[in-house]
């Protein structure tokens, strides 16, 4: 059995838009993954060539470093960094 620690992590939304593209969304889920962040909520709407995607994520590495691959993907038009807010996590020590 393991013990429990709360900590606080950073939590932030982030909206992108995005080409209609095949793949496009799971290219930026894995940049998401793949820099550290997690996904708790995940919002798309098809705008006529566009994805509009609302995110909100959790974790301890620099935003800024995620905005700036995000906007590197080429279907990629335009990232907004909405809020940040600390959430508690239970992780295990």
């Amino acid at each position: 059995m393991s013990a429990q620690a709360q900590t606080a992590l950073p939590s932030y939304t982030l909206n992108c838009r995005m080409n209609q593209e095949a793949a496009a969304l799971e290219r930026l889920c894995q940049v998401v993954r793949v820099r550290g962040f997690q996904i708790s909520r995940m919002s798309m709407e098809s705008a006529d060539d566009y994805l509009d995607i609302a995110l909100t994520l959790s974790g301890s590495r620099p935003i800024a470093m995620l905005r700036s691959q995000l906007e590197k993907l080429h279907t990629v038009v335009d990232v907004v960094l909405k809020e940040q807010a600390a959430s508690v996590r239970p992780v295990s020590a």
